[in-house]
C-alpha cells in the first residue's frame, strides 16, 4: 500500500487482524477510517459487553485510562504496520509520556483516534495520538516505539 496522501480509507476488522498480533479481549481497533503519509484515524466502539465494565466500575462503567492508551498505541501500530517497509512486522511500546485524560469513556461511545508520526528513523520512532469521543478530547500521550520482525506471523 503506497500512501501519496491523506485519504478516507475503510480498512474493516479482518485486515486489522493480519495486521496487528493482539486478539479478544485486547484488541481494540475495530475500524480503520483515514490514512495518509505520517497520519491515521481508527474506531473503536465501545460497548457494554467489554470484559474489563464487569469490575471497572460495575454501577458506573468506564474503560480503563491504560486500555484508552492501548487503543490509541494500536491505532498508531497499524500506521507504522501498512508502510511497505515494515510490512510483516510489529511495533513494541517502548514509552509513554505527557499522557493526560480528559473525560471518561463509557459503554455506548466511539473513541476516535488519530495519531501522528513525530519522527521516524529506521526502525524506532514516536508518535503522537489523540482520542475523541463526539469531537471531544477523551485522552491524549506521546508514544515511542521500536519495530520488530513479527515471529508469529503466519504467511
Amino acid at each position: 500500500m503506497t500512501i501519496d496522501e491523506d485519504k478516507i480509507v475503510d480498512i474493516d476488522i479482518h485486515k486489522i487482524m493480519k495486521c496487528l498480533p493482539h486478539r479478544y479481549p485486547f484488541l481494540l481497533v475495530d475500524r480503520i477510517l483515514e490514512l495518509g503519509e505520517g497520519k491515521i484515524v481508527g474506531l473503536k466502539n465501545v460497548t457494554i459487553n467489554e470484559p474489563f465494565f464487569q469490575g471497572h466500575f460495575p454501577d458506573e462503567p468506564v474503560m480503563p485510562g491504560v486500555l484508552v492508551l492501548e487503543a490509541m498505541g494500536q491505532v498508531a501500530a497499524m500506521m507504522i504496520v501498512l508502510r511497505p517497509d515494515m510490512q510483516g512486522m510489529v511495533t513494541y511500546l517502548t514509552g509513554v509520556d505527557k499522557a493526560r485524560f480528559r473525560r471518561p469513556v463509557c459503554p455506548g461511545d466511539q473513541l476516535i483516534t488519530e495519531a501522528l508520526v513525530c519522527k521516524l528513523r529506521g526502525r524506532v520512532g514516536q508518535v503522537k495520538a489523540t482520542a475523541r469521543v463526539n469531537d471531544e478530547m477523551a485522552a491524549e500521550a506521546t508514544f515511542s516505539f521500536v519495530v520488530a520482525k513479527n515471529l508469529l506471523q503466519k504467511g
